[in-house]
C-alpha cells in the first residue's frame, strides 16, 4: 500500500460543532460552511446545519433573508438562488444565537480527490518550485483540507475539522500541488475565485470512495468491509493490531545490537566502525551481500566538510529509504521517516557540522522485502551554497534480523469507508466539478478499474444531483523500471481503462507520460499535471470549443497487408514526434505475441508494421509500466495516450 502524507487514522463518527454550545441549543454549522469559504456561482447553493427541533433559522446574505425551521431531528437547510461571482461578502445566521461568517467569495469550487498524488502538498515540491512557493499570494484561490476519516456504519453528517484558507506564502505548503497549479491557471484565464476541497487519502483504492448502494454492484468488495460495520469488532481489531505491531517493534529494538545497553551506541560519534564492511549507497542490501534480511541495518559514512560549509544551516538529502530510518549527524538525531515513499530531506541546525571529519549514521528498518536506499535519487549534504556527494561506499552492519512485520489492516482502504466519512458530509455543498488523481492502488487488479470508476462517477453525480458534473482525472504516469521487450503491464492496463472512461460524457483526462519518475511513485512534476487538468476543464466544464485540451487519442485502425494505419482525434494543429520516427509501438498477430513495430507519420495518421507479423490484428502504443521513449504528441505539446486496439471480429 502507498504511504500517506501524514494523514491521521480516525474512525470516530461524532458531529463536531463550530463553537462550544451553551446550555440552550444553538445554530451549529458543518465545518465546510464557515468564514473564508468559496460558494459555487451560477448554481443554487445550500446552507445547512443543526439547531433545536422546531427552531426558526434565518440566513441573511447579499441583502436578502432566507428562512428555515429545524426538523424534529434538529436539521435545517436553506437554498440560496444562483449567485454571480464576486466577494468578499458577509453572511449572518440567526436563531437563539447569532453567527456571522466573513470573507465569503463566490466562484468555482472543485473537489480534489483520489490518493497520494492528489494529496501531495506543495511543501513536498518546494525544491522544484521555490518561486511558486514564494510568490503564492492570491486571496481568491482558497483550499479546505478535509481530515482523513473512514466510517462503516453509514454516511456521516460532518467532517471532523478543517477550515478555509487563502493561498499565501505561509499557507501554500498545505495546498494540493496538483490542485493549486490547476486553480492558478483557471484563475489566470477566468479571473473567478477558485475554491479547492482537498479530499484525498494516500494509498486509497477506488472502491473506498464508493457508496453502499454503488458497492452492491461489486459483491467481492462489499464483503471486505461488511464485518467492520460492527464497531465493537472494528475496535477489537484495531487494538489487537496495535499491540502486535508494538510488540514487533519492541522485540526489534531489544535485539538491535546498535542500541544495546551498557555499550557505546552505534549512532554515537565516539563509536568506531572502521572494521565494518562497506556497501554501495544507493542500493538494496539484498543485492549486496546481506541477502533478503528483514530487520535493522546501520550505515555510517565519514565526510570531510570544508570550513566554508560550516556555520550555515545545512540540508541532508537521502533520497528515499525502504522502509523507515533514524538519521544522525555527529551523534545528533536530525530526522526520521516511517515510509519508503517519504523523501528524506533533513535540516541540520547551524553548529552541528564541524570543519573536517563529520559522521553520518543512518539506522534503517525494513518491514518486509528488500531494504536499503532507492537508486538514482539525490544523496548529498548541502550548506553554504556547496554540496558533498554521498554516493559510494558506506560502512554497514546488521543490528538485528527478524521476521517480516505483522500485517496491518489499512481500514481507510476498505470499500465504502472513505465515501461515508469524507464524501457524504460534503454533498449539500455545491461544486463545479471533480479532479481525480488515483489508480496506483488498483493497478494490481486493473481488470476491475473501468467498472469501478464508471460506478464511482455515476454514484457521485447522482448524490450531488448533478448528472452532468464534470469529472476530470489524471492518467497514471510512467513508473518502475523499463523493459527491453514488449510485455504485459498492470499499469498499462489501468491506463487503458482510464482512456476508455472518456466514453462517459463530461469527462476529461490529463495524459502524464513523461512526467513520472521510474523510482518514485510520487513524481515531483505537478505543475504540468495541474495545467493539463485546467485545459480539460476549459473544454469540459467551461465549454471552450477552441482549446486544444488533450493530446492525441486513438480513434480507429485500418489493416492493409502487414501495415496498420492508425487514426487519432485531438491532433490539434498536427501530429509530431519529439525526436525521430514514432516509437514504442508494438503489433501482434492472431497469436497475440507482441513485437516492436516500425512506425512513421503520414499526415495526422501513424502507419505501423513489423516484418515478423504478416497479418497484424492488434496494436499497442506505450504499453508498459514505464514506456520510456514513447514520443507521439500534437504540436501543442500534449502527449498521446497509451492504448491497445484490435480488429473487431466480424
Amino acid at each position: 500500500m502507498l504511504a500517506k502524507y501524514k494523514t491521521v487514522v480516525a474512525a470516530s463518527a461524532c458531529v463536531a460543532a463550530v463553537w462550544a454550545a451553551p446550555a440552550q441549543a444553538q445554530i451549529r454549522l458543518p465545518h465546510l460552511v464557515g468564514s473564508g469559504m468559496v460558494l459555487q456561482r451560477e448554481q443554487p447553493v445550500t446552507i445547512w446545519g443543526w439547531a433545536s427541533a422546531g427552531e426558526k433559522v434565518t440566513v441573511a446574505f447579499q441583502g436578502k433573508t432566507y428562512q428555515a425551521t429545524a426538523t424534529p431531528a434538529g436539521k435545517w437547510r436553506v437554498a440560496l438562488p444562483a449567485l454571480k461571482a464576486g466577494g468578499p461578502y458577509t453572511m449572518t445566521l440567526k436563531a437563539s444565537n447569532q453567527v456571522q461568517l466573513n470573507d465569503i467569495l463566490v466562484g468555482d469550487v472543485w473537489l480534489c480527490s483520489g490518493q497520494s498524488n492528489m494529496e501531495m502538498p506543495m511543501s513536498s515540491v518546494k525544491d522544484k518550485y521555490p518561486e511558486e512557493m514564494a510568490s503564492a499570494n492570491n486571496p481568491r484561490i482558497r483550499q479546505f483540507l478535509v481530515p482523513m476519516r473512514y466510517a462503516f456504519q453509514g454516511p456521516q453528517e460532518n467532517v471532523t475539522g478543517g477550515r478555509w484558507m487563502a493561498a499565501t506564502p505561509q499557507s501554500i505548503g498545505q495546498f494540493s500541488a496538483v490542485g493549486y497549479f490547476f486553480a492558478k491557471d483557471l484563475y489566470a484565464k477566468y479571473q473567478v475565485p477558485i475554491g479547492l476541497i482537498k479530499n484525498a487519502v494516500g494509498g486509497s483504492p477506488a472502491e473506498a470512495w464508493l457508496s453502499a448502494a454503488a458497492l452492491k454492484q461489486f459483491p467481492v468488495y462489499e464483503q471486505k468491509s461488511e464485518k467492520y460495520r460492527d464497531s465493537a469488532y472494528l475496535a477489537e481489531v484495531q487494538v489487537r493490531e496495535r499491540e502486535t505491531s508494538r510488540a514487533w517493534q519492541q522485540r526489534l529494538h531489544q535485539a538491535d545490537q546498535g542500541e544495546a545497553p551498557n555499550q557505546t551506541k552505534w549512532s554515537s560519534l565516539q563509536y568506531s566502525a572502521t572494521d565494518w564492511p562497506t556497501m554501495n549507497v544507493p542500493g538494496y542490501w539484498s543485492y549486496q551481500g546481506l541477502g533478503p534480511i528483514n530487520g535493522v541495518v546501520w550505515f555510517r559514512k565519514e565526510v570531510h566538510v570544508p570550513a566554508s560549509m560550516v556555520g550555515h544551516p545545512a540540508q541532508l538529502e537521502l533520497g528515499t529509504i525502504v522502509d523507515s530510518d533514524s538519521t544522525y549527524v555527529n551523534g545528533q538525531l536530525v530526522g526520521s521517516a516511517g515510509s519508503q515513499y517519504d523523501l528524506r530531506k533533513y535540516t541540520i541546525a547551524s553548529g552541528v557540522l564541524v570543519p573536517g571529519r563529520n559522521t553520518i549514521v543512518v539506522r534503517v528498518i525494513n518491514n518486509s522485502g528488500r531494504g536499503g536506499f532507492t537508486p538514482e535519487k539525490l544523496y548529498q549534504l548541502r550548506a553554504g551554497g556547496q554540496s558533498l556527494d554521498l554516493n559510494g561506499p558506506w560502512h554497514y552492519k546488521l543490528g538485528a534480523s527478524t521476521t517480516p512485520a505483522p500485517s496491518t489492516t489499512y481500514f481507510q482502504f476498505l470499500p465504502g469507508g472513505l465515501y461515508n466519512g469524507m464524501i457524504a458530509p460534503l454533498l449539500p455543498y455545491a461544486i463545479k466539478g471533480v479532479l481525480w488523481y488515483q489508480g496506483e492502488s488498483n493497478a494490481g487488479h486493473p481488470q476491475d478499474y473501468q467498472a469501478l470508476m464508471t460506478s464511482l462517477i455515476n454514484d457521485w453525480r447522482q448524490h450531488y444531483q448533478q448528472p452532468n458534473l464534470p469529472f476530470l482525472y489524471v492518467q497514471l504516469p510512467d513508473f518502475m523500471a523499463t523493459r527491453k521487450e514488449p510485455s504485459e503491464s498492470g499499469w498499462a492496463e489501468l491506463r487503458e481503462s482510464q482512456r476508455r472512461l472518456l466514453a462517459m460524457p463530461y469527462t476529461g483526462m490529463a495524459v502524464t507520460l513523461g512526467l513520472g519518475e521510474w523510482n518514485d511513485i510520487h513524481p515531483l512534476a505537478k505543475q504540468p499535471v495541474g495545467q493539463r487538468l485546467a485545459l480539460a476543464a476549459e473544454k469540459v466544464a467551461y465549454g471552450d470549443r477552441q482549446v486544444v485540451y488533450s493530446g492525441p487519442l486513438y480513434q480507429a485502425m485500418q489493416v492493409a497487408g502487414n501495415k496498420v494505419t492508425l487514426k487519432f482525434s485531438n491532433v490539434g494543429s498536427g501530429l509530431v514526434t519529439k525526436d525521430g520516427e514514432p516509437r514504442h509501438f508494438a503489433v501482434a498477430g492472431a497469436d497475440h505475441k507482441y513485437v516492436w513495430a516500425k512506425a512513421k507519420l503520414e499526415g495526422n495518421q501513424v502507419v505501423v508494421w513489423s516484418d515478423q507479423v504478416p497479418n497484424p490484428v492488434s496494436v499497442r502504443y506505450a504499453w508498459a509500466d514505464n514506456p520510456e521513449g514513447a514520443n507521439l504528441y500534437n504540436r501543442e505539446g500534449l502527449p498521446a495516450s497509451p492504448f491497445q486496439a484490435s480488429i473487431q471480429p466480424q
